[in-house]
């Protein structure tokens, strides 16, 4: 026979499952929506032949930090100012932090083509192709 405690265990799943159902369930759809969109994207990409390109800088974008917003006094004038930080180095505007940000994610993606070569040629494959 059923005791009173697996009764009340029971009602208790139930009236949790009732109240996170919603969240379940945007979740299930946020992840099949995702899924939807790489698949989307993967066969877009068997179509595009700059996708290697693009996926190799996406990577290495992955990564490379992020600019970081700092408050900072102004030296000439004791002011406040908003400062931008990427790598240890600090810029004025955050135009000039992307661009060393983007500077360096083009550095790391050139750099693993460049080894690329060297990379096949270690597993046996003489070619690119």
């Amino acid at each position: 026979m059923f005791s009173y405690w697996t009764i009340l265990i029971v009602a208790a799943l139930g009236v949790v499952a009732y109240i996170y159902k919603q969240r379940v369930v945007d979740s299930v759809r946020a992840f099949d929506r995702r899924n939807v969109e790489r698949i989307e994207q993967e066969q877009e990409d068997r179509r595009d032949s700059l996708a290697h390109f693009r996926h190799t800088a996406s990577i290495a974008e992955e990564q490379v930090e992020d600019v970081i917003e700092i408050d900072a006094i102004d030296e000439r004038l004791g002011t406040p100012v908003k400062r931008y930080v990427f790598e240890g180095e600090t810029f004025g505007t955050r135009f000039e932090a992307n661009a060393a940000r983007q500077r360096k994610i083009v550095e790391m993606a050139r750099e693993y083509y460049r080894e690329l070569p060297a990379a096949l040629a270690a597993r046996g494959k003489d070619r690119l192709n």
